[in-house]
């Protein structure tokens, strides 16, 4: 398994030029992946990763076969007027954050090295900030130590503050608004696609999700969870990868045909 961390993130240099957003990433991730011998695989993704994943995917690789996404991005362009019952609590939910919730993602998008010097001069700013993404991310609860541990909450924190990241990996915000064309999702993805929802994330219509990939092969929706699941809940997270892509597996092939009814 390769757990690559994003550029100007955690363990990651901090990019000196311009141009390092999702496409850019899910390339040097191709070119990781090579120079490591692996000659057939799957790729992951949540949160930015959910981006550099799709990128990846609608690059097409050589080895690349499937990915697995738990934030899947599947927000039509344009939103249809007649709309299912969940897609339109998926609308209600994604305005709601829009005008609620997105401050951090428009100020990260628009003045990284603002927030950035703000954050790198302050470990209680710096602490502040990310325990508000954890509790947004957890469900809004206002109390996200009901999902995640303190200690687990200080170690994520502390990576950001002992490596000097708070500028770089915003500016990773920065970097990919400047590249997007598409105000809601990421493209189209024709090559085979698995997702997982949790609960706590914002939803993902599976109407809308068949648009985006024809090739969704594994759909799951859960009853507890969130954003951040790889870190909320690590085995149910690692039992739904097995589930996806052993799916694949016993399909038989790499080119796993559209998923059936």
């Amino acid at each position: 398994m390769i757990v690559p961390s994003l550029p100007g993130f955690g363990f990651s240099e901090k990019p000196a030029e311009r141009g390092w957003n999702a496409q850019r990433t899910a390339q040097a991730w191709a070119v990781l992946i090579q120079r490591l011998g692996y000659k057939r695989y799957v790729a992951q993704g949540g949160d930015w990763g959910a981006f550099v994943t799709t990128a990846m995917a609608q690059q097409r690789p050589s080895g690349l076969v499937a990915i697995h996404l738990n934030f899947p991005l599947v927000v039509p362009d344009r939103i249809p007027e007649k709309l299912a019952p969940d897609e339109q609590r998926a609308v209600e939910i994604l305005n709601r954050f829009r005008n609620d919730g997105s401050a951090y993602l428009v100020m990260q998008s628009t003045r990284p090295q603002t927030i950035g010097y703000s954050l790198m001069d302050s470990p209680a700013g710096q602490a502040a900030w990310i325990y508000d993404i954890f509790n947004a991310g957890t469900g809004n609860a206002g109390n996200p130590e009901e999902a995640l541990t303190r200690d687990q909450m200080l170690d994520e924190i502390t990576l950001y503050w002992l490596t000097g990241t708070a500028a770089s990996s915003a500016r990773f915000y920065f970097e990919q608004r400047a590249s997007i064309g598409r105000p809601n999702n990421a493209g189209r993805v024709d090559l085979p696609v698995g997702v997982s929802l949790f609960a706590n994330d914002l939803p993902a219509p599976r109407s809308w999700a068949r648009n985006m990939y024809p090739n969704l092969f594994y759909w799951n929706e859960l009853d507890s969870g969130g954003h951040f699941a790889s870190l909320e809940k690590p085995e149910l997270f690692t039992e739904e990868l097995r589930k996806c892509f052993r799916k694949m597996r016993q399909s038989g092939h790499p080119d796993t045909s559209p998923e059936k009814e």
